[in-house]
């Protein structure tokens, strides 16, 4: 964890280590969620390095009787 502080304009500096622990670079998009009385920074990611993400996951569900 790192301590930031406010700018005049309300901008932040996300520290070095935090960026590069979860990988954000220049540019991304990153989503800001109010939770809890804090702030919380969620990155996202591109859709296409989401990608296959799932891929061996079981899809067999027993289901109800009227959802067949």
């Amino acid at each position: 964890m790192g301590l930031v502080t406010v700018s005049p304009k309300f901008q932040v500096v996300i520290p070095r280590a935090v960026r590069e622990a979860l990988g954000i670079k220049p540019g991304q998009k990153v989503q800001v969620v109010h939770y809890d009385n804090r702030v919380e920074l969620i990155p996202l990611k591109p859709t296409k390095r989401t990608r296959g993400f799932l891929k061996g996951i079981d899809t067999t569900v027993e289901r109800e009787s009227d959802r067949i």
